[in-house]
């Protein structure tokens, strides 16, 4: 979820991962990164510390900190690491947005309504200068599950310089056939890069109801307003019944989780943003795959695997997209019912997932050389009850030693 801010990141390849530990060992105390959690049950949020040298997790003052959200969703981290927001779910549709102190305490700033009418929010994104905002939801002004209709976006500006979110504007999602139902589940943001020039593109993975199938929405992003305007292939199937999107660091390609088929399926980017199905795609995961995420570096995937109790670990080719499978990696378990992953965003040695069922959260070192994950010490930690999800941010200024493929 820090994927914007790192994709910007780029140092030479001269700077080593154990001079980049170095550095970071003497910023603050030996602590890496931050870890939050909100619960799903009681509304507060979780916040760890992580030691950069072991990768265990220690709960800091005052956690687990109040929201004012009774059962939150999603929590996403800003670029910069400065600020957090926190997704309320069902019909409980607000964000509330938090300040992250030099001590990754959190501090509330200011609680907003999603768009008019909208409830159960599903997916958040934020673009990679911090700007705006995007939270789907399930149903629009006047639908719920009593009454089926379709879902949309909301997205909301932030003050750069306090965190503090505004007013959100929508976007109502259209179905793609006449008649039918489509609820948005995730949403992503590219970063600009090379390949796409200064545009940005956000893409919005949904299920529609007739046919019963899954439907990635294609759109450009408006830098300056954040409004989203299709593009000229508005839309693509995207297996049966998707869970998550992730645009990889590049820019070059998006992949989107179905948790019923157990896969993932990949698409490349062309110049103007249209998407189209990798060849080889798709790629096997776990059971029932609901969330993802990329290492800093941008060289691995990791899904978690709710029904699995795993994580999947795969190598992104950025020649042509494909992922292929690392053994060693595919075999990480963690504790019941994972449902959100994050690697630290510092020097991305570490993995973290948030475990439902089990009211926890599993932790692994990530190897950089080839993406072995094995349990950290200690492993798994005591979390907030029913954790909904899981983000992390560095802590302050660490030395970053990125280098995507090409």
């Amino acid at each position: 979820m820090k994927f914007s801010k790192l994709g910007q990141t780029v140092m030479t390849a001269g700077l080593s991962l154990a001079m980049t530990l170095g550095l970071s060992a003497c910023s603050r105390d030996y602590i890496a990164a931050y870890v939050y959690a909100p619960s799903a049950s009681n509304g507060t949020i979780g916040a760890y510390a992580v030691d950069y040298q072991s990768g265990i997790l220690t709960q800091i003052s005052g956690s687990p900190f109040a929201s004012q959200l009774t059962n939150p969703t999603r929590a996403i981290a800003s670029p910069d690491g400065k600020s957090l927001y926190v997704v309320g779910g069902s019909q409980n549709s607000q964000v509330e947005a938090f300040s992250i102190g030099t001590d990754g305490k959190l501090y509330g700033l200011n609680t907003v309504n999603l768009a008019s009418g909208a409830t159960y929010p599903a997916g958040s994104a934020i673009d990679s200068t911090g700007k705006f905002l995007y939270v789907t939801y399930t149903y629009q002004n006047g639908y719920g599950p009593q009454s089926l209709g379709s879902g949309g976006v909301s997205i909301f500006p932030i003050d750069t310089t306090t965190g503090k979110l505004g007013t959100p504007t929508n976007l109502n999602l259209t179905p793609s056939v006449s008649g039918s139902i489509v609820n948005p589940i995730g949403i992503t943001v590219t970063i600009p890069v090379s390949t796409t020039g200064n545009n940005v593109y956000v893409y919005i993975t949904a299920q529609q109801s007739t046919p019963t199938a899954g439907i990635t929405y294609e759109y450009q992003m408006n830098t300056t307003t954040g409004a989203l305007t299709p593009l000229a292939t508005p839309t693509i199937s995207s297996g049966v019944n998707p869970s998550f999107v992730i645009a990889e660091p590049s820019s070059r390609y998006v992949y989107v989780a179905d948790k019923t088929s157990n896969q993932i399926v990949g698409f490349q980017l062309a110049s103007t943003g249209v998407l189209s199905t990798l060849s080889s795609s798709p790629f096997t995961t776990g059971l029932y795959p609901v969330s993802m995420t990329i290492d800093p570096r941008g060289k691995y995937l990791y899904a978690v695997n709710y029904n699995a109790n795993t994580v999947s670990g795969f190598t992104i080719n950025h020649i042509d997209g494909s992922l292929g499978g690392i053994a060693a990696v595919g075999s990480f378990s963690t504790s019941t019912g994972p449902n959100c992953v994050t690697v630290d965003p510092s020097v991305g040695n570490y993995l973290y997932t948030s475990n439902y069922l089990d009211n926890s959260i599993s932790g692994a070192q990530l190897r950089s050389e080839d993406g072995t994950l094995t349990a950290v010490a200690n492993t798994p930690f005591t979390g907030v009850t029913e954790p909904s999800c899981i983000t992390s941010v560095a802590n302050g200024s660490h030395a970053d030693s990125y280098v995507y493929p090409k």
